[in-house]
């Protein structure tokens, strides 16, 4: 089973949550970053998204943005990133998924890149600018195996729309409390309940829910509404912040999160 399938069926059937955290590889160098993955993983973090350095990210806000350059300025590439999955994978077992615009996959070979990432350890991939319908339409990007394809329903995706993406989801859906780029939100919506029920009539695949959480207490909030909470641009920031500790400042400021996130 697919480690994303199989830690959702894990967690339901312990009555938790889902804590998705998501890094930008390479951030700020190879070494660095392996240790922060490394550290969500043992502090609990259930999945790990992580984001494809590339230089025009536009669904991102400038705290993941900087986050992307200072990967590139370090060295980082997509072969790169590959490889940071594969000293991950000695030591943990924590699923991965690939958080990514399309531009470097298809620079890279869009059946190749999902060969050689399911090979190197990844789990599943979130390709932001690519829309599934028009994916089906391209024979090249429909031939994308061995990758769960994790996809984004916003609060403004008309119904019948949020029905074709549900009714294809893999993995889990990414719901985003709110419209706009990452980190640019002071709060999760509070009118998360009713949008992930939206989603959820129309399929049996996890929903996590990111956007504008930074605190225990919407981490709880949001968890009771969803089967996840995504914490992505909070995270970053410690590593932007603590670039000398990067791994023991985002331990510190996920272990609250987390246990929220387990324990609502």
């Amino acid at each position: 089973m697919n480690r994303i399938d199989a830690t959702f069926a894990r967690l339901r059937s312990e009555g938790k949550k889902a804590f998705v955290a998501y890094v930008a590889a390479g951030d700020p160098s190879f070494d660095a970053s392996l240790e922060v993955v490394r550290a969500l993983a043992d502090a609990g973090a259930d999945v790990i998204e992580l984001g494809v350095p590339f230089s025009d990210p536009l669904a991102d806000g400038i705290v993941n943005q900087l986050a992307a350059d200072r990967a590139l300025k370090s060295g980082m590439s997509t072969p790169r990133v590959l490889d940071l999955i594969r000293e991950f994978r000695k030591t943990h077992d924590t699923p991965i998924v690939l958080f990514t615009y399309l531009n470097p996959v298809f620079t890279y070979g869009y059946e190749k890149f999902h060969t050689d990432a399911a090979a190197a350890g990844a789990d599943g991939i979130l390709l932001l600018d690519l829309p599934p319908d028009e994916a089906a339409q391209n024979t090249e990007l429909a031939r994308g195996e061995g990758l769960r394809h994790i996809r984004l329903i916003a609060p403004t995706t008309p119904d019948e729309r949020v029905t074709l993406l549900a009714d294809g989801s893999e993995g889990f859906i990414y719901a985003l409390s709110r419209t706009g780029v990452t980190g640019a939100h002071g709060a999760p919506s509070d009118q998360i309940a009713d949008q992930v029920a939206r989603i959820t009539a129309h399929t049996e695949t996890p929903v996590c829910v990111g956007f504008g959480i930074t605190t225990p207490e919407q981490a709880a909030m949001v968890a009771k509404a969803g089967d996840g909470v995504i914490v992505g641009s909070a995270i970053v920031k410690q590593i932007e912040l603590h670039p000398d500790r990067a791994a023991e400042a985002v331990r510190e400021f996920v272990a609250p999160l987390i246990d929220a996130t387990h324990g609502a």
